[in-house]
């Protein structure tokens, strides 16, 4: 399962606005996105995802998506980071 990459990333980072910085930037070579996460936070940085052909992961919940990343809060998405 994907997520497992995400657990297992030794760079990433957690929601939307270092999300989508990571996006922006070139850094980002995975996204990970929360299907329960607000429409109005999400579209934008799927947009750019797929502008710059960066592969998206959809993870059930926001609770799923935070425990994967090893946060205690809800996360809405999530980004592994290049190795550079």
């Amino acid at each position: 399962m994907d997520l497992e990459r995400l657990k297992l990333a030794r760079r990433m980072v957690t929601g939307m606005k270092q999300t989508q910085k990571a996006v922006e930037s070139g850094k980002a070579e995975q996204v990970f996105v929360a299907r329960n996460a607000d429409e109005r936070v999400i579209r934008p940085v799927l947009e750019i995802c797929k502008q710059k052909g960066i592969p998206v992961t959809m993870v059930e919940t926001m609770a799923e998506l935070g425990k994967a990343c090893s946060i205690k809060v809800e996360a809405a998405m999530a980004a592994v980071l290049t190795e550079d």
